[in-house]
């Protein structure tokens, strides 16, 4: 599979459970290969010949027939910064060069990076609250190319890891969710302080180190040693239940009690994405968001889902300068592409419903 087949596929997710709030759910597993220096203390011979065995061994994996798969030094900084939008790869697996490979199935919901920070990270991802099966499936392939390659396992520890915060599972599970309503209510600060507090990470839209924009935050577990992976997960899903009410419970008081608010939020947003001429990639998410938000509560007919989830990754810079191949755009250039590529787009997105 070439990459440009890749990128041409439809950047609209499926519709999952409770997808409307939570709308991706993924499981991450770090392994390193026995008695084998990890990526970062490896020579450049090292992490070739490291790199060409977990590569053969994942594209052997039914799972990944047909699948895209590269070296990272074969890459553009363009294709990379591309993946890292549509959360297929790491910022750090995008630094990397020779000696480090990536492969991903047609669907873009298996990924596996070869010699980011640890030999192997290889994710699952899959749309709405799907945590069990996010699991199982990574399990599924951990345990088959746990056939063909010998991972480090200490008896007491687990998994070794290049990162000690990663050791004993290796495991990072994690939901991304759209929380406008809590933001709208001046409520986001309060449940991420108690989720901080119940041992669990709040990052923003690209994972460790990004910002929250579109009201997109990813939750995700903290601790990896000292219980098993079943009870990670079921202490993940635990909270994201509560935080999946805590969002309807403020989309209900928005509706019934706030609905100038919510009117004038959404309003606002549609107007602006209507009608602007320069749009940042933090603002149009944000905006995006709103109008989402206005999807979910009937503001908008359903048949513009599609539309609207192209957009919100077609505005991300990546994807903008890949519709401008022959030169790179400037800041103020791709802000006005992102506005024209808005007002065509909001072309065939009718009026929120209570505005007319």
């Amino acid at each position: 599979m070439k990459i440009e087949m890749l990128f041409e596929n439809s950047t609209a997710w499926p519709v999952g459970l409770h997808s409307d709030i939570v709308v991706s759910s993924r499981v991450r597993l770090a392994r390193n290969l026995d008695k084998r220096p990890f990526p970062g203390w490896a020579k450049k011979t090292e992490r070739l010949a490291l790199m060409e065995e977990i590569q053969g061994a994942v594209e052997g994996l039914p799972e990944m027939r047909d699948a895209f798969s590269t070296r990272m030094d074969k890459l553009t900084l363009l294709e990379k910064q591309l993946l890292i939008e549509r959360h297929l790869i790491s910022c750090e697996h995008a630094a990397k060069s020779q000696g480090s490979a990536l492969v991903i199935n047609p669907a873009q919901t298996w990924s596996f990076m070869i010699n980011e920070e640890d030999h192997l990270r290889m994710q699952v991802i899959l749309p709405g609250f799907q945590l069990q099966k996010v699991f199982s499936l990574a399990a599924q392939a951990d345990a088959a190319l746990e056939e063909k390659l010998f991972f480090a396992f200490h008896k007491k520890l687990g998994y070794l890891t290049a990162c000690p915060t990663n050791i004993g599972t290796g495991m990072r599970a994690s939901a991304m969710l759209h929380l406008p309503g809590l933001l709208l209510l001046e409520q986001t600060n309060k449940v991420i302080n108690a989720v901080n507090k119940m041992g669990l990470v709040v990052r923003g839209l690209h994972g460790e180190g990004t910002e929250a924009i579109g009201n997109l935050f990813q939750v995700s577990n903290q601790a990896t040693l000292g219980e098993k992976e079943e009870t990670f997960i079921k202490e993940l899903e635990l909270i994201i239940e509560q935080i999946f009410q805590h969002e309807m419970n403020a989309r209900t008081i928005l509706r019934q009690e706030q609905p100038e608010l919510l009117l004038d939020q959404v309003g606002r947003a549609y107007g602006i994405l209507s009608h602007a001429y320069s749009l940042s990639t933090k603002e149009a998410l944000t905006l995006l968001s709103l109008i989402k938000l206005g999807l979910d509560l009937h503001l908008f007919p359903e048949k513009i889902k599609t539309t609207l989830d192209n957009l919100f990754m077609e505005a991300q810079p990546a994807h903008l300068q890949r519709e401008v191949p022959n030169r790179k755009l400037t800041t103020q250039e791709r802000d006005h592409f992102r506005a024209t590529l808005a007002r065509a787009r909001m072309r065939f997105i009718p009026q929120p419903a209570l505005l007319r």
